[in-house]
């Protein structure tokens, strides 16, 4: 394992007893087929449930909705992308030559999706109890108060809260497809609500961002057909 790679397992306070794990972490489609995609699926479930577990003890008085409002605010692109900028990995992401030119080392999608591959990398690596404490190390010097709530819904947090508040189950999100040549690829998303009989499709930059687009449309479709 080269310096750079020492220095990053000692920022996250983890050494990893499969070094591939992390290598894999870091590296984008584009630079090679063994890429982090698998890890950040991960990686995004292990993040949301160590959130959780962190505002359910911080935020013992606050509702079931505001609670997915705010932690939806920890676990979004820019909150994400500001950690891995902490974290250094501008600086050890492995990207093809053409992402590297357009200046994919900086952009917030991926730097956001390496983090949560790490997340999953470091939980194949030591289980759950080590991950939620490499999260809850993460978010120490953010912010976190209940007025968080206050900050504009996302398309995803708003459908969540919508069917929430109707009891019915959350929605799924899967990719159905991708577009484009792996530095400009295009996630093909669909959100599907097995309760209504509805699915929608949004595409994205990143598979977070076609999520977003998908929520979006499935809230359109929701919405008209709510109209009398």
């Amino acid at each position: 394992m080269d310096n750079s790679l020492q220095e990053l397992q000692r920022r996250l306070q983890h050494d990893f007893s499969d070094p591939g794990l992390l290598a894999r972490a870091l590296t984008h489609r584009s630079f090679s087929i063994d890429h982090y995609e698998r890890l950040e699926f991960l990686g995004d479930s292990v993040l949301n449930l160590a959130v959780s577990d962190l505002l359910y003890t911080r935020l013992g008085t606050l509702p079931e909705g505001d609670l997915s409002r705010v932690r939806a605010n920890l676990v979004k692109q820019e909150t994400l992308h500001q950690l891995a900028v902490g974290l250094g990995l501008p600086d050890v992401i492995k990207l093809g030559e053409g992402e590297f030119r357009s200046g994919g080392q900086k952009r917030p999608s991926i730097l956001a999706d390496a983090l949560e591959a790490i997340i999953g990398a470091v939980y194949l690596d030591a289980g759950f109890t080590v991950a939620q404490a490499l999260v809850q190390r993460l978010f120490k010097a953010v912010e976190i108060n209940p007025q968080m709530e206050a900050i504009g819904k996302d398309p995803k947090t708003e459908l969540q809260e919508w069917l929430q508040g109707r009891k019915m189950k959350l929605p799924t999100y899967s990719v159905v497809g991708t577009v484009g040549a792996a530095h400009k690829q295009s996630f093909d998303v669909e959100c599907e609500i097995p309760e209504l009989h509805l699915t929608e499709r949004g595409i994205g930059a990143s598979r977070r961002a076609g999520e977003q687009a998908a929520a979006a449309a499935m809230l359109q479709t929701i919405k008209a057909k709510a109209k009398p």
